[in-house]
């Protein structure tokens, strides 16, 4: 039987979950709501790094990207700060949509399928 690897499991959530060379990480947001979209892309991005590294692989492997959105007006802010992310020839499929997030103060969740 295959071994699941579980990063930071909690009563509702594990942080990342590894299972035969695929990561999946959590729906990710920032840490610091008081920032804008760009400030709060980057938080999420940064910590999205954390959990791949964490699981020996990086942002060259992404197979599926999904980002949630406070508003739909954040799109092209979010997009540039997610173009500069990726690296050159690696971006993942992707769904972007608008939706009510967990808090008010988030503004962008991003879960990410990864693999190693």
């Amino acid at each position: 039987m295959s071994r699941i690897i579980r990063t930071e499991a909690g009563p509702v959530l594990s942080k990342a979950v590894e299972y035969h060379g695929f990561v999946y990480t959590m729906g990710v947001v920032a840490r610091d709501t008081s920032g804008d979209i760009t400030a709060q892309t980057e938080d999420v991005l940064a910590q999205i790094d954390a959990l791949l590294e964490a699981h020996g692989t990086d942002n060259t492997r992404l197979l599926q990207a999904q980002i949630w959105l406070k508003n739909m007006s954040y799109r092209e802010a979010m997009n540039q700060v997610w173009v500069k992310w990726l690296p050159e020839g690696s971006a993942p499929v992707r769904a972007c949509v608008e939706a009510t997030l967990a808090d008010p103060g988030y503004l962008v969740e991003i879960m990410i399928t990864a693999c190693r």
